[in-house]
């Protein structure tokens, strides 16, 4: 399968919402409908706006999922359920290592999936935080690609 990776632009915007929704809602069972929804206008009103954004998409030009960055941390990655397992992510984070070398970012310790799927990419944790970025209760582990 081809994968194209391009800058994201606003007019992205909500096709990228779509596949966060879709996204969290398959691995984040830790979240409830609340509070999922009350995530969303952060992310439509700030979050994708405040990172550079790349975008992956199939052959037919179709987003099926995405990177935040900033400087070299992934902030957010998220990819259509229904494309997990078909290399999109993985396209994502190498594109974002051959633009900014080694990489840092901060996962829900609540997803083991995506604890699981860094690690098979090469990361590594350096460390932990009782709460999320936005002072929640959800864990995170801090990881990094950097070689140690």
């Amino acid at each position: 399968m081809s994968i194209s990776i391009r800058p994201g632009r606003p007019e992205d915007h909500p096709a990228l919402l779509e596949i966060w929704l879709h996204a969290v809602r398959a691995t984040h069972d830790f979240l409830t409908e609340p509070e999922i929804q009350a995530m969303l206008p952060l992310l439509r009103d700030q979050y994708l706006a405040s990172v550079e954004l790349w975008v992956a998409a199939g052959p037919d030009g179709v987003p099926e999922g995405f990177i935040g960055l900033d400087g070299s941390k992934v902030e957010m990655l998220f990819v259509d359920p229904d494309r997990h397992g078909r290399g999109t992510g993985r396209a994502l984070l190498a594109h974002a290592a051959a633009l900014k070398g080694n990489l840092t970012l901060d996962v829900n310790e609540q997803n083991p999936g995506a604890v699981a799927f860094y690690r098979r990419c090469g990361f590594h944790e350096i460390g932990r935080s009782p709460l999320d970025g936005q002072g929640q209760p959800f864990p995170l582990v801090h990881m990094t690609s950097a070689p140690g």
